[in-house]
């Protein structure tokens, strides 16, 4: 594994198909541009194209759905060599995934499943990392995941499971603020505490999305960050200072002026915090 990934305290967007137009053809007032990594393993087309000409422009952090680094069996050794080699060509700010499962028996689910925060999943959960950061010769982060059921007889708090594992494996984080909210308001969790209970020097980027409200709180990343995620935000500023923030929007995808007026909010509260503590 390589040193640890770089310190960027920049504000970005996450790169879909309705804006490539806007990207390519204008200039944008992003810091850095965030891929889902599995749309662009592949050998060529035009997201490929568009991928390597932005990548001139911005830096490019990868975040991947599918490394499923909670499956008991091991990680797919084929997926980590494509993931590697998109990795060598994008030379990305920050790879990610998320602390999930979502394999079995070689079926993917297409989800991001729960792990129980036992001490069995987090033995698990290591090994798999320490093969995925010798494997992509890099640093990883991981993605807090939202939550709709808890197991009994944990081991860990969620955010205790997260530092522990760093601690162990010397992954750093992507906080997904959104995430923390949906699951404290699912669970009936401290938001405050999960935030006291993460290791500041660990977090590399914070994620802001939105939810559906329900019965439960579902984290579907097709409307605006609420004004209690945009509190939360903040929060986690103020706790872990200046940290690479980015927008997540997977539906209902609005004109990328909606997203830029968002993420001026995100520069806002950030410089803000930043101010006060100056």
């Amino acid at each position: 594994m390589t040193a640890s990934p770089p310190r960027f305290a920049g504000f970005g967007l996450g790169l879909r198909k309705p804006h490539y137009a806007d990207f390519l053809n204008g200039e944008v007032a992003v810091d850095f541009l965030e891929i889902i990594s599995e749309n662009y393993m592949v050998e060529g087309g035009r997201p490929l194209f568009v991928l390597d000409t932005l990548a001139e422009r911005f830096p490019i952090a990868m975040h991947g759905v599918s490394m499923s680094i909670g499956s008991a069996k091991g990680l797919d050794r084929d997926y980590l060599r494509r993931l590697k080699r998109l990795a060598d060509r994008v030379k990305p700010l920050f790879l990610s995934d998320h602390l999930c499962w979502t394999n079995a028996d070689g079926r993917a689910s297409h989800d991001l499943l729960p792990l129980p925060y036992t001490e069995e999943a987090m033995e698990i959960v290591c090994a798999n990392i320490a093969v995925a950061q010798d494997m992509l010769e890099r640093p990883m982060l991981f993605e807090n995941p939202s939550s709709y059921v808890a197991f009994p007889d944990a081991d860990y708090t969620e955010w205790a499971f997260l530092a522990e594992m760093c601690a162990r494996t010397g992954c750093h984080l992507l906080l997904d603020v959104n995430n923390i909210y949906v699951s404290a308001t699912n669970h009936g969790l401290d938001a405050q505490a999960y935030l006291e209970g993460i290791p500041a020097a660990r977090v590399r980027q914070m994620h802001l999305a939105g939810h559906t409200q329900g019965p439960i709180l579902i984290d579907t990343h097709d409307h605006a960050v609420c004004a209690d995620v945009w509190r939360l935000y903040a929060r986690a500023c103020e706790r872990f200072g200046p940290v690479a923030t980015m927008i997540e929007r997977d539906d209902d995808i609005p004109p990328l002026s909606d997203l830029l007026a968002e993420l001026q909010i995100a520069r806002d509260i950030a410089a803000g915090i930043k101010g006060l503590a100056a």
